[in-house]
Order: C-alpha cells, then sequence, then structure tokens
C-alpha cells in the first residue's frame, strides 16, 4: 500500500490525528499491561502467579486422593464458568454486527445526549468494528480455556494411584498444575478483554473519554491483581510464616 493509499484509506474512515492516538493509546495500553503483568507475575506476588501454587497444591493433594469426585467438581464449575462467558461473548457479537447496519440510529442516539462529541458515519462502523474484534478474541480465549479445562478433567482420570503416603508423581503434578494454569490464564486474557471493551464502549461518546477509561481500566486491572485484598487473604500465611 502506497502513500496515496494510505490517505484514502484515513479519509474513508474520517479518523482524526486524535482518534487515532486515542486508539493507538488503547491498544498500547491493553498489550503493554498484558505483557507487564505476565512478567511482574513472575517477579512479585500476583492473583495469577499465587493461584497457580495453589493449583500445583491442589493437584498434589488429588493424586493423594482415592476418590476425587471433588476434582471433578472443581473443573465442572471452572468448564461451566468459561462457557457462561463463551456463549454470552457470542450473544454480544451478534448484537454488534446487527449494529453495522444501523450506524444512522446510533447516530441519532448519541446526538441526542448532551456531551456527545463530533458525529459521522464511518467512525462510528470502525467504534463498532473495533468491539467486534475485541469480542472474537475474548470468544477464543474463553473456548480455548473450556478445551484446556476439558484436557484438566482428562488427567484427572489419568492420575497415577498412590500406594503409599509420600511417593506423589511429581512430574505428573507439574504437568496437570501448568496446564491448569494455561486454562486459568486464558480464562483471564478473555476476561480482561471484557474490562478493555467497556473501555472502547466509551469511545461512542468521545475520545477523550475513551483515553482517560482506558486509563483507569488498567489501573483497576493492577490494583486487583497486585495489591487486592484478595491477593493478601492468599498470601497472608505465606506473609505470617517465619523466615
Amino acid at each position: 500500500m502506497d502513500v496515496v493509499q494510505k490517505l484514502y484509506f484515513w479519509q474513508y474512515v474520517d479518523l482524526t490525528a486524535f482518534d487515532a492516538i486515542g486508539l493507538l493509546w488503547f491498544f498500547i495500553l491493553w498489550l503493554g499491561y498484558q505483557r507487564y503483568a505476565y512478567i511482574q507475575g513472575r517477579a512479585r506476588p500476583s492473583l495469577m502467579s499465587v493461584m497457580a501454587q495453589y493449583r500445583r497444591d491442589w493437584w498434589a493433594n488429588m493424586v493423594a486422593r482415592e476418590l476425587r469426585v471433588i476434582d471433578t467438581g472443581i473443573l465442572t464449575n471452572l468448564s461451566n464458568s468459561a462457557t457462561f462467558f463463551a456463549s454470552t461473548t457470542l450473544f454480544i457479537l451478534g448484537g454488534l454486527l446487527a449494529l453495522l447496519g444501523t450506524t444512522d440510529k446510533i447516530v441519532a442516539l448519541v446526538q441526542g445526549l448532551p456531551f456527545h462529541a463530533r458525529v459521522a458515519g464511518q467512525p462510528w462502523e470502525l467504534k463498532i468494528l473495533l468491539l467486534v474484534g475485541i469480542f472474537v478474541y475474548a470468544f477464543f480465549k474463553f473456548t480455548w480455556a473450556l478445551r484446556q479445562f476439558g484436557f484438566s478433567s482428562v488427567l484427572v482420570g489419568a492420575a497415577p494411584k498412590v500406594t503409599e503416603p509420600g511417593h506423589e508423581d511429581t512430574h505428573f503434578i507439574k504437568r496437570a498444575a501448568r496446564l491448569s494454569t494455561l486454562a486459568a490464564e486464558s480464562f483471564n486474557y478473555g476476561l480482561r478483554a471484557y474490562y478493555f471493551g467497556l473501555a472502547a464502549l466509551s469511545w461512542f461518546v468521545s475520545t477523550s473519554l475513551f483515553i482517560v477509561v482506558t486509563t483507569w481500566v488498567v489501573l483497576v486491572l493492577y490494583i486487583r491483581e497486585f495489591r487486592s485484598p484478595a491477593l493478601r487473604a492468599l498470601t497472608v500465611d505465606k506473609i505470617d510464616e517465619p523466615h
């Protein structure tokens, strides 16, 4: 694509420089926070890293149990959560695709707001397509989490039988714990997409609000992941233990 074609594209979508900055800021914060949480989660306690330790404890206890009904029940509950969000995401996508043919009604609705920004035809379609992309991403993450939870349930059935205490198969526990953690990470990425979907929704009001809400979403995610009361509750025993 040459320079002329690029210019024609921006004219077609009617995207201002401020809109482009807001969209760029959105992706920088989303992708940047995702990378930051991944790296920091391995250097300091976070909800994901702490729960990964609990999953390993869970699988270690599971192989020591003769009856594993509790474990299958836990995996069923986790799978049901992923199924719920995956099906809900499909409904959202259906509604968004239906909106693509009714942008005039969206413009008329936003024009009635006392704080609406510049109204044009094509930008609204771009904003809807952004939401479509976000929830398509969320759908793939939820369905992949669902599959991995299914794999984990198979591992429950394939778990070795422990005949003597203290002779657990540590290699199996590590593999199973890693798989269930990967499933939880995929589920977490899908939930995170919902948060950023709400931020993208604010772009329909104004680009300034879009930038502010995106920044606020990242702050909320950071507090919940690294500084929440839930994290302190999960790590209180480790903090109170003498070194």
